[in-house]
């Protein structure tokens, strides 16, 4: 009898079968080839392997140079290599605007620099939407830790001079099918060729063409990588220059001082050719009331005529296209002649009206409309009353006032319209900004435009380029933001206790200062830090309406002055020596402002 708990076995079994035996002996030999396999499978494999039978995903082969395998290993010899990418677009994703450098879409065998780094070129299925971006959550306090960022590592303390972008550098012609989005990374290099890993470098892009201009935003990761992305739409095909200037290092920009650190050196000029490919994109449609609820804006400037011959007349006036001369649609919808700007237009994630004097005196009639903000509001106001509600008369305004004006074809038709300057609280003086709130008279001044029976119905705020002199650093500004909020806040609700409709709040962001301007207080790296941080305090008071992003739509023309004094873009036009030494300017980009302002108004009527 067996011992309990044993088993027993005939001894017979095993003896009478040797077909038994082979059978056994294959099977656990299948067992152990098959746990060797399944050892040898990462995760990622693995990850691919259940992806790959999820669903069906279509390729695309793009010829693209690979980001440097060893770059990590070598950080003195930033060998590049060209590779076929195999780019995996998942076409049942819906939003793929926004890219994590942690996870690009594809890399040739690339193991990144840190987490946090971006790495070679991403290409993302561009028939689902634009090119986009989002403010930052938190934008204010990540900022203020970037900017305190401790150093001590060489690589950290040593100062960016140069750039090392391995899918662009070192080629002949560059070739990219137009509609997809491209971010390529690129990584900060010292006097040494060594990469830094700390971020804060501002750079300036512009791409542009014979009929396109816009600004490949820039991401910082922190750690001396960065990426940019760029996208044409098909209708643009053709030869661009890709420009890239190092205007500050690390943050020194937002110096108090900033222009004894501006380093401002072109350093890429990259021919890059856009051709015709299969991506389609969606068309824009006429901008509407929620889509001016997007905090930064991704625009271009496109073209869709033009004037060889066209002369500065007698009054400053670029009249090179005939009044009537139409937009064309998807870009703009009205007569683009209108605009001045010998047939270049903006648009964003949406395009924009361009009013006639009848359909923008239709839409303010009987309204009130308050601005405040710095002296860009001043010449916006002239514009909108000079070439777009066709009262030409107006020649200038103070920076205080309060005025009702008639349509003076329809004197039924009028518009009150206040302007309060917030430069200072001392209207013939300059750079407070938001610190002129701290005087009580100019509180109480402002105060008492919402005490009368009725309120304005649009609020349209600016503040920037005074603050960039005022406010010492951005923690400092930041104190100013907050306390600029609550003071609107407390009008909001007084507004709201008397059981009347609040005003619509619009902030319209400052604009990138230009030519000579860029390396001063009022920089473009400040201003657009400046810009983030106000936009954030006023949607934590929960105050803002939308926004207009005059920042992003300045941009591209802000490399020189052909188109502002350095800190306007709405100069009236005159027939004289300008900034640069030239006869005349353009004003044409804040016409365009002043019409996305109309577009605001009339959407929100």
């Amino acid at each position: 009898m067996p011992e309990k708990g044993a088993m027993s076995w005939p001894s017979s079994s095993l003896k009478s079968s040797p077909l038994l035996q082979w059978r056994l002996g294959l099977l656990t030999a299948l067992v152990l080839v098959g746990m060797v396999v399944i050892w040898s499978m990462d995760a990622t494999t693995m990850k691919n392997l259940v992806e790959a039978t999820k669903s069906q995903q279509g390729y695309l082969t793009t010829k693209v140079s690979a980001f440097a395998n060893n770059l990590a290993q070598n950080h003195e010899n930033l060998g590049v290599s060209t590779a076929h990418i195999v780019v995996n677009q998942t076409l049942k994703e819906t939003n793929l605007t926004q890219f994590d450098s942690r996870n690009p879409v594809n890399h040739t065998q690339y193991e990144s620099l840190s987490d946090q780094k971006s790495t070679g070129v991403s290409v993302i299925p561009a028939s689902l939407n634009w090119v986009s971006a989002n403010l930052e959550p938190n934008v204010t306090m990540n900022l203020l830790a970037k900017w305190l960022a401790p150093g001590g590592e060489p690589c950290k303390v040593a100062r960016t001079v140069e750039i090392a972008i391995p899918d662009l550098d070192g080629k002949d012609l560059i070739e990219l099918s137009a509609g997809e989005i491209y971010e390529f990374g690129f990584q900060a290099l010292d006097e040494a060729k060594k990469p830094r890993c700390l971020g804060g470098d501002y750079f300036e892009t512009d791409l542009s063409g014979e009929s396109w201009k816009s600004r490949p935003l820039v991401k910082d990761f922190g750690n001396g990588s960065y990426s940019f992305s760029l996208q044409v739409h098909p209708d643009f095909v053709g030869s661009y220059n890709l420009t890239i200037i190092l205007l500050f290092r690390h943050f020194e920009g937002l110096k108090f001082s900033p222009h004894r650190f501006a380093y401002d050196r072109e350093i890429r000029k990259i021919p890059i050719r856009f051709y015709k490919g299969s991506a389609q994109l969606p068309e824009l449609k006429v901008c509407k009331e929620s889509d001016f609820g997007r905090d930064v804006w991704t625009g271009r400037w496109t073209r869709h005529g033009k004037n060889d011959e066209c002369e500065i007349s007698n009054d400053g006036r670029y009249r090179c296209l005939a009044s009537s001369f139409p937009c064309q649609s998807p870009w703009c919808n009205g007569s683009l002649g209108s605009l001045e700007s010998n047939g270049w237009v903006y648009s964003t994630h949406c395009s924009f009206r361009l009013f006639s004097a009848d359909s923008s005196w239709k839409c303010l009639n009987n309204r009130w409309i308050f601005f405040w903000g710095d002296s860009n509001h001043v010449d916006s106001i002239r514009n909108i009353l000079n070439f777009i509600l066709d009262v030409p008369e107006i020649h200038s305004v103070p920076r205080r006032f309060d005025t009702h004006f008639t349509n003076p074809k329809d004197p039924s038709q009028k518009v009150r319209i206040t302007s309060i300057f917030n430069g200072h609280w001392n209207e013939t003086q300059n750079y407070q900004g938001l610190n002129s709130l701290k005087d009580e008279g100019f509180r109480n001044l402002i105060k008492k435009y919402f005490l009368e029976d009725k309120v304005p119905d649009t609020i349209i705020m600016n503040s920037g380029l005074h603050d960039g002199i005022f406010w010492s650093n951005i923690r400092a500004f930041s104190a100013g933001a907050k306390y600029a909020a609550s003071f609107w806040v407390e009008i909001m609700e007084s507004i709201r206790q008397r059981g009347l409709v609040v005003p619509k709040v619009f902030y319209r962001t400052t604009i990138a200062t230009g030519g000579y301007a860029r390396t001063l207080a009022f920089n473009p790296s400040k201003m657009e830090a400046f810009n983030w941080i106000l936009v954030e305090k006023l949607k934590q008071a929960g105050i803002l309406s939308g926004v207009i992003d005059n920042f992003d739509m300045t941009f591209p023309w802000h490399f020189d002055n052909r188109c502002s004094d350095g800190v306007h873009y709405g100069r009236a036009p005159a027939r004289a020596k300008w900034r640069d030494g030239l006869i005349g300017h353009h004003y044409f980009v804040d016409l365009m402002l002043d019409h996305i302002l109309l577009n605001v108004l009339c959407a929100t009527r």
